[in-house]
């Protein structure tokens, strides 16, 4: 049986629901251009939230579809990351896509983004790995066990609701606390190197994040080997991420024939929100304009 998710909570987040045979998706479809990029978030992410699109939409449309178990896609509908790669590329179709500039696989939407390429060359045409989960094993046994905890259904809300509470009476200590997670360096000196807008944009994208079904089958289904595919591809890492190591983006180099590195000297997973981030955009602009 597939559920829908509560539609209160997304109302108003500029998203739609495709109805497709597999079970309904939801998805935001941004910007008229005449190309398209698919950009698939990784974990507490969905449709509705907007991280590091930017750079993607200038001159083109971006398509970003919540992923099983997050937003109003039900985990029925595809929760392995090559089911949820058919049900992207039939909702291309559906959306009359018939070939996409690039798919953006970021932290654990990776592994979908590599299933599309891999399943389905003849839609995709480049992909772009930002601090992608990949072929080795994810995450650490520490995390896997307090993410099935913290993320269980009926817990995960009582914990985004504290996250919430802590950022907003306490922003600092929030956000510290937060960065413990997320970068590999002390969280105090992360946090001293965001200027305002940074931390006030971290603040942001975490007051709104929830988890649903999402994150735990995540941490079943992003583990361990990822298809292979032919297509350019651009692996981006942060020194400092502390989510996803960069062994991981080291092992898509050698397992893609067509990858080529890029290493940023973010001080965390969310390289978006980093001072060095410029630089990684204009790197993409130039991998999405190669051969155009």
């Amino acid at each position: 049986m597939t559920t829908r998710p509560d539609k209160a909570e997304h109302a108003g987040e500029g998203t739609e629901i495709a109805d497709l045979p597999t079970g309904p998706v939801e998805y935001r479809l941004t910007g008229g251009g005449e190309s398209t990029v698919v950009v698939l978030h990784g974990g507490h992410m969905r449709a509705g939230l907007r991280l590091g699109e930017d750079v993607f939409a200038e001159g083109r449309s971006v398509l970003i579809p919540s992923r099983p178990g997050y937003g109003r896609t039900p985990l029925e509908v595809g929760a392995s990351p090559a089911a949820f790669a058919d049900v992207t590329a039939r909702l291309c179709e559906r959306l009359g896509l018939r070939r996409i500039e690039a798919v953006v696989g970021a932290s654990a939407g990776g592994p979908t983004a590599a299933a599309l390429a891999s399943r389905h060359p003849h839609l995709v045409r480049r992909v772009v790995l930002e601090c992608a989960v990949g072929p080795l094993p994810w995450p650490d046994r520490r995390t896997r066990l307090v993410g099935r905890v913290v993320f269980a259904p009926g817990v995960e809300t009582v914990t985004w609701t504290a996250v919430r509470a802590l950022l907003r009476i306490a922003p600092a200590t929030g956000l510290r606390t937060l960065l413990g997670g997320l970068s590999n360096r002390p969280p105090a000196e992360v946090f001293a190197a965001l200027d305002d807008d940074r931390r006030a944009g971290l603040a942001e994208v975490h007051s709104r994040m929830r988890s649903g079904r999402g994150f735990r089958n995540d941490l079943r289904t992003c583990s361990g080997s990822v298809p292979s595919f032919e297509q350019p591809c651009l692996v981006v890492a942060a020194r400092g991420d502390g989510a996803v190591p960069m062994a991981q983006a080291l092992a898509w180099v050698r397992a893609l024939p067509n990858a080529e590195l890029l290493i940023s000297d973010a001080d965390s997973h969310l390289l978006w929100f980093d001072a060095d981030y410029p630089l990684v955009a204009d790197r993409i602009r130039r991998f999405l304009g190669a051969g155009a």
